[in-house]
């Protein structure tokens, strides 16, 4: 797979994780997969996820399916930065499912990886 330019660097840093996210999934569905993201919501002690389980907290941004394949798939902006908890999560998955972490300046490999 080819890394992206400077210059395809430079232009994906303008974009936010919810507009990266946006994108990724408009290619899946593009693409025939069917996906989940458990978006969190508003309450009245801020923003909140409601999960359980050891890889609740952390869990991934995407979860992908299209026949037998199954993608977890984190989603950073350019600059976003993985957790410790969120590498938790994405080295217990790993053995299970194709897992990535995905940039905007990654939308080539994106795009070769949903093919």
């Amino acid at each position: 797979m080819t890394r992206p330019s400077n210059a395809a660097t430079a232009i994906a840093s303008l974009i936010s994780e919810r507009e990266w996210q946006s994108q990724v999934t408009q290619a899946a569905e593009m693409l025939g997969w069917s996906w989940a993201h458990f978006r969190p919501a508003m309450t009245t002690k801020g923003w909140r996820t409601p999960v359980s389980g050891p890889l609740g907290a952390g869990f991934v941004d995407l979860v992908m399916v299209r026949g037998d394949r199954l993608i977890m798939a984190e989603l950073k902006s350019q600059a976003g930065r993985l957790t410790p908890v969120q590498r938790n999560v994405l080295d217990v998955l790993r053995p299970a499912a194709e897992v990535h972490v995905w940039r905007p300046a990654d939308l080539e490999i994106v795009m070769e990886v949903l093919r």
